[in-house]
């Protein structure tokens, strides 16, 4: 199922039955992702004056309440609303879902005792390359990535100047296979957040961070067509899929 798109002029060939999914499941269990100092994910059957919602248990359905937080759990993508005391909806601010997209591959470099994304390690990767979206692969990149338990560990972060580099090149969807763009305790400066969404000059309501995809080694750096779809939750952040088309 192939289509073409054009796009600032030029046409891009895309398969769509070739999606590339970089998002991470949730299957309420203690191997799901995490971070931010929460108990796991839960699925469970919902029970209720002697019903219990599982077919192997008698009922009819099967009926699962599920319990879990968007930025602790699961692949999810969040809007300004997040850092602003105003309440901003992420499914109400999102509302494009294509975008030219490029992939780059990181080495977080060691500053003091953290590890970080800088602006030069951006700006070699990205060039002069001009694109609505960008998503961070970290290395090492094990699949271990889909089941770390991140509270307590200070994971890899990007710099401010990184993120206002991303911001100035009119970078309005971000995606890192990290828990978040900013320090694990920083005191809550959040100066990445806050500098992507430009907190101090015009609020970029349009614009997305995304938190905790995988992208398998499988996939090459380069320029891909993003589908950013997020499920329909009036919240700040909302659990999300993100698909990248290879351009043939």
């Amino acid at each position: 199922m192939q289509a073409t798109i054009k796009h600032n002029s030029r046409n891009y060939k895309i398969d769509l039955s070739k999606p590339l999914d970089i998002s991470i499941a949730i299957t309420g269990t203690p191997s799901d992702v995490n971070a931010w100092y929460l108990g796991h994910p839960k699925i469970e059957p919902h029970v209720e004056d002697g019903f219990i919602g599982k077919v192997s248990e008698g009922s009819s359905v099967n009926f699962n309440n599920i319990w879990f937080n968007p930025h602790s759990h699961v692949t999810h993508t969040e809007c300004a609303g997040h850092i602003t005391e105003a309440f901003h909806s992420v499914n109400q601010n999102l509302r494009k879902f294509f975008f030219l997209a490029e992939l780059v591959t990181v080495v977080p470099e060691k500053l003091d005792d953290d590890f970080v994304v800088s602006k030069k390690q951006l700006q070699y990767a990205l060039g002069n390359k001009k694109r609505k979206a960008v998503v961070i692969r970290t290395l090492p990149n094990l699949d271990s990535k889909k089941s770390r338990q991140y509270s307590h560990t200070n994971p890899p972060y990007l710099l401010e100047e990184a993120v206002i580099f991303l911001r100035e090149k009119n970078v309005e969807h971000l995606l890192i296979d990290l828990p978040s763009v900013d320090r694990e305790q920083d005191e809550g400066a959040l100066r990445g957040h806050n500098a992507f969404w430009n907190t101090q000059g015009n609020l970029r309501l349009n614009a997305t961070i995304t938190e905790f995809v995988y992208v398998a080694n499988t996939i090459e750096d380069g320029t891909y067509f993003l589908n950013l779809q997020v499920a329909p939750f009036e919240n700040d952040a909302s659990p999300s899929r993100p698909i990248l088309y290879k351009i043939i």
